[in-house]
C-alpha cells in the first residue's frame, strides 16, 4: 500500500535522516514521537507537500513524484482541524471541496456529518477545535480512498470523541483493502488500534515494528538506589532516579540472570518517554 524509502529532508536546525518503512494493505500504522520529532515532516514529504531532498515514496506501487495527482485521488488526507475560510459557511467549503474528487460520493459525506453532528450552516470559524477535526475527517474519508493519512486525528477531542474515532478507524480497515498511516503523540490511543508502530526521534526512525513485537523487546524495570550501578546504567535505555530508588527501560536482550530488581511488561507510552529520558541523557 504505501513504501517510503531513505527519505531524507534538511532544515537549518532539523534534519529528517533516511526514514523507511512499509504499510501493508488492511492495516493501521501509527506513527509516534514527541512534538518535533519529524513526524509531520514525513507525513507532508509523503504527500509532496514538503519536497524530500532525496528517497522514494510508492503508493499503490507508483512513485508519488510523477503520479501525484492520480494517487492523490486515492488517499484520503487530514493534516489538522479545517481552518481554512474561516467566515465560510461548512456547505459551502464542500461544495469547492468535493470538485478535486473523481469520486465524491455525497451520500458517504452526509452520512458523516450526521454521524459527527456537523451543522452545515455554520461557519468554519463557529466549530470548535474538535468540530473542525471532524469536519476534516468527513472530508478525507468522503472520496473512496485506499490510503488515509492523518496528522493527530484525535487532536483536540474529548475522550468519548477520541474512541468513537478510533473506532471508525477498525471500521474503515475492516474491508482489508485499505489501510490508515497516522501520527500520535498520545500512545492510549495506539494501544487501542495500531497494528503496527514507527517510532521517530530526531528525524531518525528508532523502532519499526507490530506492536505487540515492540512491547515484547522491552522490560519496565525498578530497583533500589544500590542496584542503579554504573554497568546498569549503560544496559538502560532511559530512567528515573530519586533517594529510594530508580525505575527504567530496557530492551529484554540486555537483561541478565544475575539482575536483582524488579521487572514489569511496559506499555508505549513507557517506551516513548524513556526512550526521550535516554535521548536527553
Amino acid at each position: 500500500m504505501l513504501k517510503i524509502e531513505n527519505l531524507c529532508k534538511k532544515y537549518p536546525s532539523f534534519e529528517l535522516k533516511n526514514v523507511s518503512f512499509e504499510l501493508p494493505q488492511g492495516y493501521i500504522m501509527g506513527f509516534i514521537g514527541v512534538n518535533g520529532a519529524g513526524k509531520t515532516t514525513t507525513l507532508k514529504s509523503i504527500l509532496n507537500i514538503v519536497k524530500p531532498d532525496s528517497g522514494t515514496v510508492t503508493v499503490l506501487g507508483k512513485n508519488i513524484i510523477g503520479n501525484e495527482v492520480e494517487l492523490k485521488q486515492q488517499i484520503g488526507f487530514m493534516l489538522g482541524e479545517a481552518d481554512y475560510y474561516s467566515k465560510t459557511k461548512v456547505k459551502k467549503v464542500a461544495s469547492v471541496y468535493k470538485r478535486f474528487y473523481k469520486e465524491w460520493d455525497e451520500k458517504a459525506y452526509q452520512d458523516f456529518i450526521r454521524r459527527f453532528e456537523i451543522d452545515e450552516n455554520k461557519k468554519i470559524g463557529e466549530l470548535s477545535t474538535g468540530m473542525r477535526v471532524k469536519l476534516a475527517m468527513a472530508f478525507a474519508l468522503s472520496h473512496h480512498a485506499k490510503l488515509f493519512i492523518f496528522d493527530e486525528p484525535t487532536s483536540g477531542l474529548d475522550p468519548i470523541a477520541r474512541d468513537e474515532m478510533l473506532d471508525l478507524f477498525h471500521e474503515i480497515v475492516e474491508s482489508g483493502d485499505k489501510s490508515i498511516l497516522f501520527s500520535t503523540h498520545i500512545t492510549s490511543d495506539l494501544d487501542k488500534c495500531a497494528d503496527f508502530v514507527i517510532f521517530i526521534r530526531n528525524g531518525e526512525i528508532i523502532a519499526n515494528s507490530t506492536k505487540d513485537d515492540l512491547i515484547a523487546e522491552h522490560l519496565l524495570v525498578a530497583g533500589k538506589a544500590s542496584e542503579l550501578t554504573d554497568e546498569v546504567k549503560s544496559r538502560l535505555i532511559g530512567y528515573k532516579a530519586n533517594a529510594f530508588g530508580f525505575t527504567g527501560l530496557m530492551l529484554k536482550s540486555q537483561a541478565k540472570t544475575t539482575d536483582t530488581f524488579q521487572t514489569a511488561r511496559p506499555d508505549l507510552e513507557d517506551i516513548m518517554i524513556n526512550y526521550g529520558k535516554g535521548e536527553a541523557k
